[in-house]
């Protein structure tokens, strides 16, 4: 496997490098702008993935595909904690936060991997799409309502009920303020991309939470934090490490 960093900054892309490496996975190349990607890309074989920075020193990095017809798997690298990021989930392998988790760098190969042994790798990239939300995210609209089945019935719950969204044992379950839960037909990750992010926040892997529904915030052990809900009590929500910054940036 093949694997390409491009970021501008470099010490940043010699640590990703380093990380990679750790994983056991050799990377064959460091690019730190537009332009030197496109001649790269013209005189070289392309990779498997590549890692790509969103912001590069002389423009966004979506100029190189523009230029370039590339196959390779993408899996972005990127300090933007906006919700255009919301979009990357759908539309690339995956996508990691600044500072890069090892974990997390581990998980997005592996899906990588995993994906690749089925579809072709560049088969859901939509990079129009990401640059549209990146300049324009106020044309956004977002979900107001969820419509569940319930029984022989539909179930229409507005988000301003929702106490939180969690996954379980492969499902993802919405559970609102008088304390039920309902089963949706979408991942995490999707129901993510249709919320408000200054109405909702994703503080791990399992858990999405709405502002709203906020009653305290306590330490807890790692550098981490515990959010405490008004009547969801089947599992501690707990703010994963590595989103414990963000999660206090949305908190204003």
């Amino acid at each position: 496997m093949t694997l390409l960093i491009i970021e501008d900054e470099k010490p940043a892309a010699r640590l990703l490098q380093r990380k990679v490496e750790k994983l056991g996975y050799a990377v064959t190349h460091l690019l730190h702008s537009v332009e030197e990607s496109i001649a790269w890309f013209q005189n070289n074989p392309h990779p498997d993935l590549i890692f790509l920075d969103i912001q590069l020193s002389d423009g966004l990095s979506f100029e190189i595909f523009e230029a370039i017809e590339i196959k390779s798997a993408i899996i972005f690298t990127t300090a933007y904690d906006e919700y255009a990021l919301k979009a990357f989930k759908l539309n690339s392998i995956d996508y990691l936060l600044k500072p890069i988790d090892e974990d997390e760098l581990e998980s997005a190969i592996a899906k990588f991997k995993a994906r690749t042994a089925t579809v072709s790798p560049s088969a859901a990239l939509d990079f129009e799409t990401i640059r549209k939300l990146l300049v324009n995210p106020l044309d956004r609209t977002f979900k107001k309502r969820f419509t569940i089945k319930v029984g022989q019935q539909l179930k229409m719950i507005a988000v301003e009920e929702i106490e939180c969204i969690y996954s379980e044992n492969k499902g993802t379950y919405i559970h609102t303020l008088d304390n039920r839960d309902y089963l949706l037909d979408q991942t995490v990750e999707q129901v993510e991309s249709e919320l408000d992010p200054k109405a909702f926040f994703r503080v791990s892997r399992k858990f999405i939470i709405p502002l709203a529904a906020i009653r305290e915030i306590q330490l807890h052990s790692n550098s981490r934090l515990k959010v405490l809900l008004p009547t969801y009590k089947a599992d501690e929500v707990i703010v994963a490490r590595e989103r414990v910054g963000e999660f206090k940036e949305w908190l204003g």
